[in-house]
């Protein structure tokens, strides 16, 4: 099975443990998933299988949006909820206002620290595995941003926000940074990734819905490379020219913009793969 498949990701397991049982229900190997989520997250997890698993980073790439929600003075290890709480602070009066301004803030292009419970490596060590030795080390801060950052609900104590935020944010982080700039603490409660990319969580599947459906041989939940990218169409002519672009030669093509294109056989329409146009040149990208 070559395709992507959008999962609602339970909380309670981890990313890994999603691609274990898909393993286990489709009886394949090779799937990877575009973008960790940790256990206690839930929502979009955009799962890849067979030849699909090669194009894991374009997806990656996409911009996330998630609905979050925080607790206000207390700041734990991990920035979330499951962590050892390190500090605290009873006395502060945030209003509704003051926490909108703040949020204004960190809307656009920011400097973020990743916490030390993240997969980054460092060394060729994971961020987590030096944390859980105690050891602390000092991370740069990396550039991310944030679309879109409001305000859902707030009681003076606990708030709920929703974003948009590009690649590599770390949400545990911007609520972090969000506590220490109303000059308190605040730690990560719940997290739901509602959409990555075009892929929301209202069509994503559970791992219910899949092993019933592959139960009755109904593998619609996984989409075709084909009809995963919106790129635009284009054929090949020639017995010649399909040979030479299935084996990865680049094609001389003329008056073709730049660009990520479909790419398809002329004659028989069938799809051959994507392909990637640099000034007039079309090389198979990734899948073909």
């Amino acid at each position: 099975m070559d395709g992507i498949i959008n999962i609602n990701k339970p909380s309670g397991i981890t990313s890994f443990d999603v691609i274990r049982k898909l393993r286990k229900i489709l009886k394949i190997k090779k799937i990877g998933h575009t973008g960790t989520l940790d256990p206690l997250a839930s929502g979009v997890l955009v799962v890849c299988t067979g030849k699909a698993t090669r194009l894991v980073q374009d997806i990656e790439k996409l911009e996330k949006e998630y609905v979050a929600t925080f607790k206000l003075g207390i700041a734990t290890d991990t920035y979330d909820i499951e962590g050892k709480v390190i500090d605290s602070c009873e006395n502060f009066n945030i209003t509704t206002d003051m926490l909108k301004e703040t949020l204004e803030k960190f809307r656009g292009d920011i400097k973020q620290v990743p916490p030390m419970y993240s997969a980054i490596k460092i060394n060729g060590q994971k961020l987590y595995d030096l944390a859980r030795r105690g050891e602390v080390i000092e991370r740069e801060a990396r550039d991310v941003s944030i679309y879109s950052l409001d305000l859902l609900e707030f009681d003076g104590v606990n708030a709920k926000i929703s974003c948009k935020v590009s690649k590599g944010t770390y949400i545990r982080s911007l609520i972090f940074d969000i506590g220490i700039e109303l000059k308190t603490f605040a730690t990560m409660t719940s997290l739901v990734r509602t959409s990555v990319g075009r892929e929301d969580i209202e069509k994503s599947f559970t791992l219910e819905d899949i092993e019933s459906m592959t139960s009755e041989n109904n593998f619609s939940f996984a989409r075709t490379i084909e009809n995963y990218f919106n790129y635009p169409h284009y054929e090949i002519s020639g017995e010649k020219n399909k040979t030479l672009f299935l084996n990865g030669n680049t094609l001389v093509v003329k008056n073709l913009s730049d660009g990520f294109y479909k790419i398809y056989d002329e004659e028989t329409c069938e799809f051959l793969g994507l392909a990637n146009v640099v000034s007039e040149r079309l090389k198979g990208y990734k899948y073909y």
